[in-house]
């Protein structure tokens, strides 16, 4: 199983940062997530529901078949990965993960309304699933707070 320093992570969350302002940039809720396998990064994704008028279109599931594209592997699997995104995954995304087989999860700010990484709902690390992902929450959190509240109090004073 990979591990990641601070320094690692941080950089690694940048760069989901980054993807979630170019959703943010679209009208896009400001959420971007990438894949990382052995050190480099294998997929991306950012909100796109809204352009493409699709409620699957989350920046995890996008991020999900971005790296199952680019891996090209002879499995759906996506074992030995992890996957760093902006806002703690709802349901359907985490339950997406958990298939994916996906070993890490690194999130930045928690979601308290529909959150399924431990905050509302806990799917991620259910025993009656058949693989559980390691989860670690507050990866740069206050930028990713921060960009969400952002975003939302602009949405709310137009």
């Amino acid at each position: 199983m990979e591990t990641f320093n601070n320094c690692e992570k941080e950089h690694f969350m940048k760069k989901a940062i980054k993807l979630a302002r170019e959703a943010e940039n679209l009208g896009e809720i400001p959420v971007g997530a990438i894949i990382v396998r052995k050190g480099k990064v294998v997929g991306k994704g950012y909100n796109l529901t809204r352009t493409h008028r699709d409620p699957t279109a989350h920046a995890e599931l996008l991020c999900i078949k971005d790296a199952s594209n680019n891996l090209k592997q002879k499995s759906w699997k996506l074992e030995e990965c992890s996957m760093f995104v902006t806002l703690e995954p709802c349901p359907m995304c985490a339950g997406a993960i958990v298939l994916a087989r996906i070993n890490n999860l690194f999130i930045g700010a928690e979601d308290e309304k529909t959150g399924a990484c431990g905050s509302v709902y806990d799917i991620v690390s259910d025993g009656k699933l058949n693989h559980r992902v390691n989860v670690e929450k507050g990866v740069l959190i206050n930028e990713c707070q921060s960009m969400l509240k952002n975003f939302f109090t602009r949405l709310r004073n137009k």
